[in-house]
């Protein structure tokens, strides 16, 4: 038994490789009207490594909590969606499949006050560890959001490590893996987590690198960008993916465990001015609700890509040339403007993923791509895109004629003291820092990071990575910080 066990953990371990695509399933979906219902039979499981059933919830008193019993047991004539979830590994027996417990609408609370009590802590993974056997999970995603924030204590810091310590063992023993969704926002980021004690117990991060922005902002900008817009300024230039991801890593996040985020959604304002529809337009209510997903100030990729589909001449998309990212506005439909993710866009993120040597990509949510494919044609094109590069494919970000409303005669300013490409430029002196550049149109503006203690920036990389690591790169490099 000691032997198969073994084993079996050691199936666990070698399964986080470069190439891990974590997928999301809102399982709520099956609910949405019209072409929007999604049931668990329409998962491309080929697409995903592991697959998350979102979400269970939890008692006052730490036991786990169904949180729709009608849709997930099949007790009393339910829908059985656990049973039919992991089913899946009937025909795809290598992905793993696991319950996702919490998110946003559970608030916090009630998981600060589970962590901190050590009977509860007990019920709570003792039901839990009942309830993921019955119906055949692999394991728990943990999805806290937040500890020490929303209602949480400032003790969260230490009883969330406790809490995953204790989950770590328990689900270990039975084979099972210990997941966890985690902010991307720097103040969360510094107040919730002890990084290198987290990272520990967990066999992956999701780390959530969307709703950087929306529409509790009064302006418009990219809920997922992957570098900061030439205009953002202070605390809005850690709103993007690659400070996020650098950030987790300088702060002794393992690459091999880094999951980097891809919403399949976008992110929806209502333009105050419909003649300001760049970045930074005033906007101070949020778009109108999708005929799917019902939701003011969110639309699902298949949304907006079946609108932008059925009615063209209605909406302008805009391919900024200084953004990865797309975004569009229709004029025609209540002044909506959305950031969002196209295929091209979730490629040059892939590709990020692969260079920065992390573990993979995150989605959220499977259930709101083009599943149907009715806007190319090609079912999944977004999560496609992400597996195909995922899987060694190099992407080239797409040449196309710049859509724009910036001004077309703004070029590339010529590199600076440290400046010379939008995102991380190293400092060839000195190693133990590098600046976070911005395209300005008068020139760049720079943002200097320091690297933490035991890290150098890797120029090839781009982030702050191991001394020992930077300093065998050849040809060699920070001479004066390897010496």
């Amino acid at each position: 038994m000691k032997l198969l066990l073994l084993l079996s953990l050691l199936a666990v371990s070698l399964s986080y490789i470069e190439g891990t695509v974590v997928c999301y399933y809102s399982s709520w979906a099956v609910y949405r009207p019209g072409k929007g219902i999604f049931e668990v039979e329409d998962i491309d499981a080929s697409l995903c490594t592991h697959l998350i059933y979102a979400f269970a919830g939890l008692k006052t008193n730490g036991h786990i909590m169904v949180f729709d019993p009608y849709n997930d047991l099949c007790e009393d004539y339910g829908m059985c969606g656990y049973n039919r979830f992991t089913g899946l590994k009937k025909t795809h027996p290598n992905i793993k499949t696991t319950l996702g417990v919490g998110g946003w609408n559970e608030g916090s609370t009630k998981y600060s006050n589970m962590a901190a009590d050590p009977a509860k802590r007990q019920t709570f993974i003792s039901s839990t560890l009942t309830l993921l056997k019955k119906h055949n999970f692999d394991g728990l995603d943990m999805d806290w959001e937040y500890p020490t924030q929303r209602g949480g204590s400032p003790d969260d810091y230490v009883n969330y490590v406790t809490l995953l310590t204790e989950l770590k063992e328990a689900l270990h023993a039975e084979g099972m893996i210990l997941t966890a969704a985690v902010s991307a926002g720097k103040p969360t980021i510094d107040a919730a987590y002890n990084v290198p004690a987290v990272s520990e117990q967990l066999d992956l991060i999701n780390l959530m690198t969307y709703d950087l922005h929306g529409d509790w902002e009064p302006y418009t900008h990219h809920q997922s960008c992957l570098y900061p817009h030439p205009d953002d300024t202070g605390d809005t230039l850690t709103l993007n993916v690659d400070f996020a991801v650098t950030y987790w890593l300088e702060k002794g996040a393992p690459k091999d465990k880094l999951v980097m985020g891809i919403p399949l959604y976008g992110r929806t304002w209502t333009l105050d001015d419909p003649d300001q529809h760049d970045f930074y337009a005033p906007a101070s209510r949020p778009g109108i609700r999708g005929p799917y997903t019902e939701e003011p100030g969110y639309l699902g990729y298949n949304e907006i890509c079946e609108s932008q589909t059925t009615s063209p001449g209605d909406w302008t998309i805009v391919h900024d040339p200084a953004m990865n990212e797309p975004y569009a506005y229709n004029l025609k439909e209540s002044n909506l403007w959305t950031s969002y993710e196209d295929a091209d866009s979730a490629g040059i993120k892939a590709q990020y993923a692969l260079d920065k040597g992390i573990a993979g990509c995150m989605v959220w949510s499977i259930d709101t791509d083009d599943y149907r494919g009715i806007c190319q044609g090609t079912t999944y094109p977004i999560l496609t895109m992400i597996n195909e590069v995922l899987s060694g494919g190099i992407y080239t970000k797409p040449t196309r004629p710049p859509t724009t409303t910036r001004d077309p005669s703004v070029t590339t300013p010529a590199p600076g003291e440290h400046c010379s490409v939008p995102g991380p430029n190293a400092d060839d002196n000195d190693c133990t820092h590098y600046y976070l550049c911005t395209q300005l149109s008068e020139g760049w503006d720079e943002f200097e990071e320091k690297c933490s203690g035991g890290t150098l920036f890797n120029p090839v990389a781009k982030f702050c990575d191991w001394k020992d690591s930077v300093c065998a790169l050849e040809p060699a490099v920070c001479p004066n910080d390897c010496a």
